[in-house]
């Protein structure tokens, strides 16, 4: 038998009581209130997963570094070697596979990476990335390495542990849930405490339901922008939501641009891997195909992509992610060396800019270090706010009963003007970002059942003082 928490003095007050707010939140405050609930009990376990994930990834740029120094880092020498001859080194020592690029040494102390793909036991996403001294020809180190930010092991198995728990494409659907529901809890949350007395938004001198909820609404409100930036950012690259997003900016011609790829200077599709013999060098070879992309304006950190096939061109890209983004790209002819395309980061739509440094934000990269622990802020405020939210909800048992949720019947006191937009605009965002209009339709079927049991049986909760019961 279970024993109902000790109602104290300070929660005397309804701690759910309404504000004298405007008259125009007065009928939505119960609906998003019960919505506010419902998401937060069910959803969270999805966001307390992708918090805990996130806060480890945010501190594994970092990690990485001193992890994996002996392969990044080399003691700076007098001159680097041409980037070949540091390629012929990385072959002779690992001739499996074939060149998919090349990243010459971008500061005075690191290493270059030359990446292999086709390796056996390497993930067929992913490349070996071999590490070699610039100065020496030394090679370091081979490690496996994932995605443009150049992840190696540790941090590749955090990011993919958050993207989708290593269980693939099906596990990219709950980490699409949480950024679909966190907006929609952010943004309930904030209209919540905002619409409270001032007098009841106090933490001091509180205890008990009372103080719960005044830290989970003050950590909520000072976070929730960081929140609603980090569900927006997460959608872009979603499954789902994020095929509709890219849509309507292709719709807008706000597509992210390509570099056309075709040795003869025709627009073309993309090219990645490295063309026969494995090599990386083709025609006028990797050296005059640096010279001439420096020509061009590319400084360092650069990647060098060798053609694809006998008519595609090398390709070689800006990839510095930390601010101010470095993004150009330029294709090179490998039989006369000529620039045959150039593709700038300052001709981008601007939508296609804001998607970029929004993901960089998002990952940790945009701002550095202090980017990273902004990150791990955000993740750790959302870890605790769930953990109040579940503890609130213990909280408010009575009696038996554990947990007891908000009263239904909410919906039937907006008025129809408010109400008929408010279920239009619903059901555009549901179509936009699926997982959440599935998810929400789910919670409304059970919950009409759940009440019409209820009602049938005449075991419906009185609703307390305060609160709109259905």
């Amino acid at each position: 038998m279970s024993t109902a928490p000790t109602t104290t003095k300070a929660e005397a007050s309804p701690p759910d009581a309404p504000a004298s707010s405007p008259r125009r939140w007065a009928p939505l405050r119960p609906l998003i209130l019960r919505l506010h609930f419902y998401a937060g009990v069910l959803v969270a376990p999805f966001l307390l997963v992708a918090a805990t994930t996130g806060f480890l990834y945010a501190g594994a740029f970092q990690a990485e570094k001193l992890v994996y120094s002996h392969e990044m880092t080399v003691p700076v020498g007098d001159t680097k070697l041409p980037i070949s001859e540091q390629v012929a080194a990385a072959r002779k020592a690992h001739p499996e596979g074939t060149v998919s690029a090349v990243r010459p040494s971008p500061a005075d102390d690191e290493s270059t990476r030359v990446m292999l793909s086709g390796v056996e036991g390497v993930d067929a996403d992913h490349a070996l990335a071999v590490f070699v001294d610039p100065y020496t020809a030394e090679v370091r180190g081979a490690l496996e390495q994932y995605g443009s930010t150049g992840a190696l092991p540790l941090r590749t198995w955090i990011d993919e542990f958050h993207r989708d728990l290593h269980l693939g494409e099906t596990g990219r659907l709950y980490s699409e849930l949480a950024a679909s529901w966190l907006w929609v809890i952010a943004a309930g949350g904030l209209v919540l405490w905002f619409s409270r007395r001032r007098a009841l938004r106090k933490v001091r001198g509180t205890s008990g339901r009372r103080r719960t909820l005044g830290l989970h609404g003050t950590v909520g409100v000072w976070a929730a922008l960081g929140f609603l930036f980090l569900s927006a950012t997460g959608l872009t690259w979603s499954t789902y939501a994020g095929a509709n997003i890219d849509e309507l900016r292709t719709s807008l011609r706000q597509a992210t641009p390509s570099l056309s790829v075709s040795a003869g200077g025709e627009h073309g599709g993309h090219g990645g891997a490295a063309g026969e013999g494995g090599s990386g060098d083709h025609g006028v070879g990797l050296d005059k195909v640096l010279a001439t992309a420096r020509a061009e304006g590319l400084g360092d950190p650069v990647e060098i992509v060798p053609p694809a096939d006998a008519s595609s061109a090398y390709v070689v890209k800006q990839v510095q992610r930390s601010w101010p983004t470095k993004g150009d790209s330029v294709a090179i002819d490998p039989a006369s060396g000529e620039v045959t395309d150039v593709l700038r980061f300052a001709d981008y739509p601007v939508l296609a800019k804001l998607t970029r440094w929004g993901i960089d934000l998002h990952t940790g990269v945009l701002f550095g270090l202090a980017n990273q622990i902004l990150l791990m802020g955000l993740t750790l405020a959302l870890i605790l706010l769930i953990v109040w939210g579940y503890r609130m909800w213990w909280q408010r048992g009575r009696g038996s009963a554990f947990g007891r949720p908000v009263p239904r019947g909410a919906w039937q006191q907006v008025p129809p003007q408010i109400l008929v937009p408010l279920v239009a605009v619903v059901a555009v965002i549901g179509y936009v970002v699926p997982l959440l209009g599935i998810s929400l339709a789910a919670f409304v079927a059970v919950d009409v059942v759940l009440g019409e049991i209820s009602h049938r049986r005449g075991k419906r909760t009185p609703a307390e003082p305060g609160e709109s019961a259905g």
